[in-house]
This record gives C-alpha cells, structure tokens and sequence, in this order.
C-alpha cells in the first residue's frame, strides 16, 4: 500500500492460452516523478487492442499483464512540478503515458508520434518496470498524457474517448471534416460508430459502410446520411469521386477485401485514413499503382492531447454520447470474449469492482 492508500492491482493476463481468463494481481507501479498524476480508476473501456495484445496477435506481452487504455478516474496524487492538476480532479488517460518531450512531434503537438513514445501496456519505462493499464485500481502518468473531464461529461461516456473516441477524432480534425466535406466510414464497430457521431457534430455529410444489416436503424440514430449495403454488388459505382475522406476502422482484412473499390470512392486528393490495426500477418488487400490515382492513403496514431481536449469540447458542446454498454470490472472476460466476436454495440465500459 502506497502512503496515499492507493493500492496497485488489477485483472492481469498469466496464462497465454487463456487469454480472456483474467486474475486479479498486484503490480509495481510507474516510479513516481516530479511531473506525474496518480490517478484512482472508476472506468475503463474495452478497446480491440486489449484484444490483440492478450491473444498475441500483436506479439509476446510481458506477464503478468494488465491491459484497458480507456481509462477515467479521480487524481489521488501529483508531483511537485505538475500545474494542471490537484487531487479530486476527474482525468482520463488514454493508448500513451509518456514520451521524450523534446523531439519535434513532441513539441508540435504530435507527441504520439515520438520514437520514445511508451504505451500505456506491455512497454517498459526507462528504468525497466513495464506499463500496466487500466483493468485496474489505479494508474500514474506523466502530465502531458492526462486529459481534464468536463463536467458535463459522465465518466462512463468519457473513459471510451479516451482511445476509441481520440483514435477517429485526430484524422477527423486533420483532414478537414467539416460542413462541405462528404465522410465515409468503414465498419460501425467501436471506432466506426464514434467516427460517425463525431464526422455529423462537426457537420460534415456522413455516409456509412456496412454489410451488416442488424445495424442500419442504429447507424441512421448515430446521424450518418447515408449507410451503404456493402453486400451488394458495385455498392460503389454510384459514389464514384464522391468522398473527402474515407475512414477505414477495419482490424481485419480479407484477400478479397474490395480496397481498390473504396479507394474509387475518393474525390480528386481526397483522403484514405485507416486507423484500425489488424493482427500482425493480417496485411491488407493487394492494390496496383492505378488504384492510388487520384486519391492519398495514410494512416493515424491516437491523438495529441490538443486534439484530445478539442475533442472533449465538442463532445460537450454537441452533447456527443457514445453508445456504451456498461459492466462490473469482473466481468472483463465476457467483455474480452463478446468483443472479439463483434457482439458489442458499440463499446463495453467496465465500472470499477476492485476492493
């Protein structure tokens, strides 16, 4: 027990080949610094890359390991040169607790992008202890990678911001969605209903993409103008030229994913943004040279936390709520199992039961 009484334990990976079968185990925290926040967690979404890490499609982990990077709390704790908090605020932290600070996406606002950059799970600190996350009681952060809620945003609503929100949101705001732009999203899943919900606050024209026909009245109450049937056939010959940004929120492909048919879709430089991450021999679909013309393809890591506060800004200006189904932090394994066979709709947010 540390002197502030926060106690460090949480549903932890040990066994590999029973990756949703969690223990609830006791961890060393992040050293604490000068710079840092400790946080006591009340929330934590359950986000796809929980999924990847546990099941390894994304490599080893380091065990024990404790994933979840939606996270909302209260700040228990902050070091002396920390200016932004105090004890009691209500925080959240998202996919990334620290990076250098001093290397050029650091100091634009980029800092997701640093070469240093230490994610909230399964990395190490420099002094070798490794990052656990959010299926916990609580979690330090540098300042930097702590984001202040709102009052008018619930915590339930604000932990899945924290990765699935941000994640959509920075290519949203990068490439310009706005009133005039048409937007597409690619799977209404976590990631894609927040894409969706976000592209209509910011008032750009949304056309949905699904081949899941349970999901069409749910899509057309999230706002989206259009949902396309990809089932069938030439869904895309109408919309040809017709988009200024595609976002893909894809985490698995097949060989026969139609690609170059999206990319048909784009408007004269307009934007293929893909932020869902597959398993690591997952690659995507094969393109040719002429399927790139006349559109750009790119990817997005997270978000910067600029990006992260105007994205709680409009989320509470607009009112934005993402559709959430919530659950006891004891039942982390259901919602890892319903997650992975894409039972969700749309994101599981686990309520905090640790004692």
């Amino acid at each position: 027990m540390s002197p502030h009484n926060v106690e460090f334990k949480g549903y932890a990976l040990t066994d590999p080949s029973k990756w949703n079968d969690l223990k609830v185990t006791s961890f060393q925290p992040k050293t604490f610094q000068p710079e840092d926040v400790e946080i006591a967690i009340t929330h934590c979404g359950v986000c796809g890359s929980d999924v990847h890490t546990l099941t390894q499609g994304w490599g080893d982990t380091k065990l024990p390991l404790v994933v979840g990077h939606e996270i909302v709390g209260k700040v228990t704790r902050v070091g002396d040169k920390v200016t932004e908090f105090k004890p009691g605020d209500r925080v959240g932290v998202g996919a990334a607790v620290g990076s250098c600070l001093q290397c050029r996406a650091c100091k634009e606002d980029y800092e997701s992008y640093c070469p240093k950059s230490i994610s909230t799970y399964n990395e190490q600190y420099p002094d070798g202890i490794v990052t656990q996350g959010g299926f916990s009681s609580a979690i330090r952060a540098h300042e930097r990678y702590v984001f202040p809620i709102p009052d008018e945003i619930e915590s339930r609503h604000a932990a899945s911001m924290m990765c699935a929100g941000l994640t959509v949101f920075s290519p949203l705001k990068t490439h310009g969605a706005g009133p005039g732009k048409k937007v597409g999203v690619m799977g209404i899943g976590g990631l894609g209903h927040y894409a969706v919900l976000w592209a209509k606050a910011m008032g750009a024209e949304v056309y949905a993409f699904t081949h899941d026909k349970s999901k069409v009245d749910d899509i057309k109450e999230m706002g989206a103008d259009h949902v396309v049937d990809t089932g069938i056939k030439d869904f895309h010959k109408d919309l040809a030229r017709t988009l200024d940004i595609l976002i893909s929120t894809r985490d698995v492909f097949q060989e026969d994913t139609p690609l170059n048919d999206y990319l048909s879709m784009l408007f004269v430089h307009g934007r293929f943004i893909t932020v869902g991450l597959p398993d690591s021999n997952n690659s995507l679909p094969t393109l040719h040279a002429f399927d790139f013309l006349p559109c750009l393809m790119g990817g997005s890591k997270i978000g910067s936390k600029k990006e992260c506060l105007e994205m709680l800004e409009l989320a509470r200006a607009k009112g934005v709520k993402p559709w959430i189904e919530e659950m006891p932090m004891r039942d982390v394994g259901k919602a890892l199992k319903a997650l992975k066979e894409n039972e969700v709709r749309y994101r599981y947010v686990l309520t905090q039961d640790i004692m």
